[in-house]
Parts: C-alpha cells; sequence; structure tokens
C-alpha cells in the first residue's frame, strides 16, 4: 500500500513540474517582456530561443512515461546551464531553478527504467 502511495506521489511530482517548467519556458519564448529582460545581459538572442525551445522539448519527453529518464537528465542539464548564466550575471536568486533540478532528480530516481522489474511485484514496467 505505501508503494502504491509513492509512485502516485511521483506521477504527480512529475506531471506537476513538467507542466510548470513547460509553461514557464514557453514564457520565456513568447513573451516580450521575457526577451527584453534577456536583452539586457548583452547575449544573443538565440541563446534565449535556444533554452526556451530545449527546456520545453525536454519538459515534453519528461511528461511521456518512458521517456521521463531522458527527459529528466536533460532538464538538469539544461537548469545547471540556466543556474551557470543567471550566477555569471550577478542573478543569485537561483533557488527555484534548483528546486526543479531537485525534483527532476528525484523523479528519475522514482522512476523504473523502462523494461525494469518492479522491486515490489518483480513485474516489468
Amino acid at each position: 500500500m505505501k508503494t502504491d502511495r509513492v509512485r502516485s506521489a511521483i506521477v504527480v511530482l512529475r506531471w506537476v513540474l513538467g507542466v510548470a517548467i513547460l509553461g514557464e519556458a514557453a514564457r520565456f519564448a513568447f513573451s516580450r517582456s521575457a526577451a527584453a529582460e534577456f536583452a539586457k545581459t548583452g547575449m544573443p538572442d538565440f541563446i534565449h530561443i535556444g533554452l526556451a525551445w530545449s527546456e520545453m522539448a525536454a519538459a515534453a519527453l519528461f511528461l511521456i512515461p518512458g521517456l521521463t529518464i531522458l527527459g529528466g537528465r536533460l532538464l538538469i542539464a539544461i537548469l545547471g546551464c540556466a543556474i551557470v548564466l543567471h550566477v555569471l550575471h550577478g542573478w543569485f536568486d537561483v533557488g527555484g531553478l534548483a528546486v526543479y533540478a531537485a525534483a527532476a532528480w528525484a523523479v528519475m530516481a522514482g522512476t523504473a527504467p523502462p523494461g525494469a522489474a518492479d522491486e515490489v511485484t518483480g513485474r516489468e514496467s
């Protein structure tokens, strides 16, 4: 019974995190104010667009059950790059990005790879 609650919690966390990151990345990609704010960094706009689209793609993969681990790895890498870019530009408010990365890691840790046997039931997932 406890295993079912843990599985349910992992699924809920995966969906909440995936949809939240997908929404934030879409806002970052399509918002004029986000583009204007990013322009202040002096970095080329293709970095802004590339970061946003790669985040959206990784979040979409993260939401697909068989691709959750791949999407999670990509999200952690992308969020890590975003944290580094923020810090290099003197923006030290990266707690939200760190929580997103930690949540992706937690979901990956609680997700069995496709074809792996379930520890409790012995059945393949």
